[in-house]
């Protein structure tokens, strides 16, 4: 018996380490167990961690055994300390910001860190409708044998219910404000009705839901009052300064080009650093020290784009080296 299951776990770490983007839970397996070990606090029903060991986990430090805990955002930590104690209530989160603030991956490493699960996730989307958010149906089994719960197929949402557990809705106001407003008797009776069976599945302790939402994009639905209302809003703001959000776009590159197995190179960290004053500087529309204004582009140069923008040129050094030196230069006028 220990034998198959040395070897299912075996399985299971050969098939983690192959997967492109592996989830919080796993990639930081080490680092909850660890928290969740030594964490002697109350934790509500069904988290994994107390609100305190939740917010230790985002945030980064050490634990009494000398554990280091790797910082998941690099900010405010008062407004994750909002962000958890929200979720201890029957409060639903929504994480507001600019794009590139986070939210998503904030939004991940809370339900990790809480449910131990941040795969329950809804893309939201213009063609999102209310089969996605509610629940659908197996039209083999219908046809066949009717509504039952065996033709019926759960959502993200329905799972967590049952599960008590925390459902994520990434870009909730990119969906139509009419499937919007079908999260208002989930959200504030915690419960979800199946007219077709005559029945209900009711939230469990634990179950509550974590939304992200920008308004700088187009195809933005507002969300209607009723709906607002449902919602603590936590608002992410941008790196307040250079030197923070380089920190960030460095830590982000390294740990991104590393998953990937890059070919190493010199540190780059003076490189980045470019990159982000010009990024600053074009999202501010003048230079660092406001002597020269410039025209800011159309698109978002937010953090996002900048730790994209480092492991691509990761890959073009480590791939191709020196040819792309000349080549690649990148200017205002270009960027603009």
């Amino acid at each position: 018996m220990a034998t198959t299951k040395a070897a299912a776990q075996e399985t299971a770490t050969k098939e983690a380490t192959t997967q492109l983007r592996r989830a919080a839970e796993d990639l930081f397996a080490n680092e909850l167990e660890a928290l969740s070990r030594e964490d002697d606090r109350t934790r509500p029903a069904n988290w994994r961690l107390s609100p305190r060991a939740v917010v230790s986990y985002l945030m980064g430090g050490k634990t009494a055994s000398g554990v280091e805990i790797t910082p998941k955002y690099i900010g405010n930590r008062r407004l994750i300390e909002t962000a958890v104690a929200t979720l201890a209530t029957d409060r639903a989160l929504l994480l507001l910001g600019v794009p590139g603030t986070a939210k998503s991956w904030v939004s991940e490493h809370l339900a990790a860190a809480v449910s131990g699960d941040s795969t329950m996730v809804v893309q939201c989307t213009a063609g999102t409708d209310e089969n996605q958010i509610r629940y659908g149906w197996n039209y083999a089994q219908l046809l066949a044998h009717g509504p039952s719960r065996q033709a019926l197929v759960p959502t993200p949402l329905f799972r967590a219910m049952e599960g008590g557990r925390l459902c994520r809705l990434e870009e909730l106001t990119r969906m139509g404000s009419d499937v919007q407003d079908t999260l208002i008797t989930v959200l504030s009776e915690k419960m979800m009705p199946i007219p077709e069976l005559n029945e209900a599945v009711y939230g469990r302790r634990g179950f509550n839901v974590i939304a992200t939402a920008n308004n700088r994009d187009k195809g933005v639905n507002d969300l209607s009052s009723a709906l607002k209302r449902r919602f603590n809003v936590v608002v992410l703001p941008a790196p307040a300064t250079l030197e923070e959000e380089t920190g960030i776009v460095v830590k982000r590159v390294l740990e991104i080009g590393s998953s990937l197995e890059l070919p190493p190179i010199p540190p780059a960290d003076e490189e980045l650093v470019r990159v982000v004053t010009l990024f600053r500087e074009l999202r501010d529309g003048k230079t660092l020290n406001g002597k020269t204004k410039l025209k800011s582009p159309t698109g978002s140069l937010s953090t996002a784009e900048a730790i994209s923008v480092g492991v691509s040129a990761w890959a073009s050094a480590a791939h191709f080296g020196e040819l792309l030196v000349n080549r690649n230069c990148v200017t205002y006028a270009e960027l603009g």
